[in-house]
């Protein structure tokens, strides 16, 4: 993880952290990168801020003499599905994804649809430090292509059957999916129910979306429909709601969709609830844990060979159909699943979980602390009462100041009485510093 380039591209407030002068220098770096067809693809979720970004950054690409192609709003996956798709040599998405609107974005990916290494952003870091321009006939063509986003409904249309008889609630965030998600779903036939399909960018994610489950599930059982999907401002997480409204998270989606896909080894990560890893065992499917990250999942699934992998966050992969958490697409998935098996969701999403306590420390210093030797001590100790019955997780947050402490148990009342110790001795530790 380099100094700009997080868990999930460079992010940050704009006007503060992000600006038109940032982005048009990480588009000039980006080109430099470019040994291929020296042509980039870009995209945006809607937020106000985008379309001022998208063009700082094509000024950026286009001053080292490599053409840009915009299709304007579109789902992150969109984006890494046409990169691949049309031999792009990379595809930048300008979103902040579930982030409030005044944040905003850039993910990139690469030509075959994966975010890129962190080498490679490494290099586009080190690029940031100088600018380099070539001037008249070398100079990229910029062209507004927003058509060729059939070609990623069309790959989505094909990858689900026949939804008619099926009533589905939609929450669209305001976000990329607003268009996209009603044609697909009325497309195969499906009544919809939609909320929160502006395009203004002014209300992108506000007690909407993904984020919200509780809003999804309101929608679903106000309107007798047969199941929810909400998403977030980029469309690449998806949360889903059964017939009575019970929220099904990333974990209850991978249960779902690993009975239908033919994979030894299923990737989640260190905050995959137990009860999955336990469910997959007894069909025969192994869990691995990769680190919290998207990228860092579809990094684990491309080395043991596992055609699906996600985060109970709601980014859901599958390497059959995308390279990427697309959000949409899993919705069309586990809707045709249901439609194909004559059964409501509440009965095939039936993941049993083990309760799970979390609770976020205020630290001095984390990484000191997370290092303690008697904070060691006490996650070996309790990590063995434990034994078989659950999971303990201490980790350092990847943005603010705090320890995350996580502990999954057959019993909530241990559970609680873990994390409490655990939260306890690392409030203790941090007065002492």
């Amino acid at each position: 993880m380099g100094v700009y380039f997080g868990t999930d591209g460079y992010r940050g407030i704009y006007g503060q952290t992000l600006s038109p002068d940032i982005t048009y220098k990480i588009g000039n770096s980006l080109a430099r990168l470019c040994v291929g067809n020296r042509k980039v693809l870009i995209g945006r979720d809607t937020r106000a801020s985008g379309s001022l970004l998208t063009l700082s950054l094509a000024s950026g690409l286009l001053s080292y003499g490599v053409s840009v192609v915009d299709i304007g709003i579109a789902p992150t996956p969109a984006v890494a599905y046409i990169t691949k798709k049309l031999g792009f040599d990379y595809g930048v998405v300008i979103s902040a994804s579930h982030n409030p609107k005044n944040y905003n974005g850039i993910k990139v990916f690469d030509k075959h649809g994966f975010k890129i290494s962190e080498q490679e952003e490494d290099e586009i870091e080190r690029n940031l430090l100088y600018v380099q321009e070539t001037i008249n006939d070398h100079l990229g063509k910029y062209r507004y292509s927003p058509k060729l986003k059939k070609l990623y409904k069309e790959s989505l249309s094909s990858a689900a059957g026949d939804l008619g008889g099926l009533k589905i609630a939609l929450d669209l965030a305001n976000g990329a999916s607003y268009q996209i998600a009603k044609e697909l779903f009325k497309k195969k036939g499906a009544q919809i129910v939609v909320r929160h399909d502006g395009c203004n960018g002014k209300k992108i994610n506000v007690e909407c979306g993904a984020l919200y489950p509780e809003v999804i599930a309101a929608l679903t059982v106000e309107n007798g429909c047969d199941m929810g999907f909400a998403f977030d401002g980029d469309a690449d997480r998806i949360i889903a709601c059964d017939e009575y409204g019970k929220v099904l998270d990333g974990d209850d989606i991978l249960y779902l969709l690993s009975r239908k896909t033919a994979t030894k080894n299923v990737v989640g990560t260190s905050m995959t609830n137990k009860g999955l890893e336990l469910a997959l065992q007894a069909t025969g499917q192994k869990l691995l844990r990769a680190d919290v990250g998207d990228k860092y999942v579809s990094e684990m699934m491309r080395k043991h060979d596992a055609s699906l992998g996600g985060e109970p966050s709601g980014h859901i992969i599958n390497h059959n159909l995308s390279t990427t958490g697309d959000g949409v697409l899993t919705a069309l998935c586990i809707a045709s699943i249901v439609k194909e098996e004559k059964r409501p969701l509440s009965q095939l999403a039936s993941l049993q979980k083990l309760p799970q306590i979390n609770k976020n420390v205020e630290v001095i210093d984390k990484y000191r602390l997370l290092n303690s030797d008697i904070l060691s001590a006490k996650i070996i100790q309790v990590s063995k009462e434990i034994d078989e019955n659950g999971r303990l997780l201490v980790r350092a947050s990847g943005t603010e100041s705090k320890l995350r402490v996580m502990c999954e148990h057959i019993s909530i009342e241990k559970a609680l009485q873990y994390v409490d110790e655990i939260a306890t001795l690392i409030t203790q530790l941090n007065k002492k510093d």
